[in-house]
């Protein structure tokens, strides 16, 4: 069991990274899901051509690259203790957010939403930024 997981856009894979380094300097277990590439026939790709190429799949629901990372992401949600949400996030953070809220884990959110939608209520603490956060814990 991790105490923390950090969930955000793999995209953002520099940020996150760098926030979960900063949580592990501090002794404390975390999952990064961006640790794994994207797509990995093509790991030297920018994070942002990895998507891509993973995206364009034509059959996605019976493509296995995706039926893994959705194992050990699910996975990794249900074993942390906390969920770390560093914004930008796109649908599948969003959903895996809902997820862990399903399974009563402690919630936290970072950075500014684009919007204001309600059920950002979900979380059990917000930070403008990582380095807010990193002070508190």
């Amino acid at each position: 069991m991790a105490d923390y997981m950090v969930i955000g856009k793999y995209r953002n894979r520099e940020n996150v990274q760098r926030l979960v380094r900063a949580i592990r300097a501090k002794g404390f277990t975390c999952y990064d899901f961006s640790e794994k590439p994207a797509h990995p026939e093509v790991p030297h790709l920018s994070p942002e051509e990895q998507m891509k190429r993973l995206e364009s799949h034509p059959d996605f629901l019976n493509d296995p690259v995706h039926e893994n990372h959705f194992k050990k992401d699910l996975e990794a949600l249900q074993g942390a203790k906390t969920i770390v949400f560093l914004l930008p996030g796109g649908n599948s953070s969003h959903m895996e957010a809902g997820i862990a809220f399903g399974l009563k884990k402690k919630l936290i959110l970072i950075g500014e939403p684009e919007k204001p939608e309600t059920l950002y209520y979900i979380f059990n603490e917000y930070y403008k930024t990582p380095e807010d956060f990193l002070r508190l814990i």
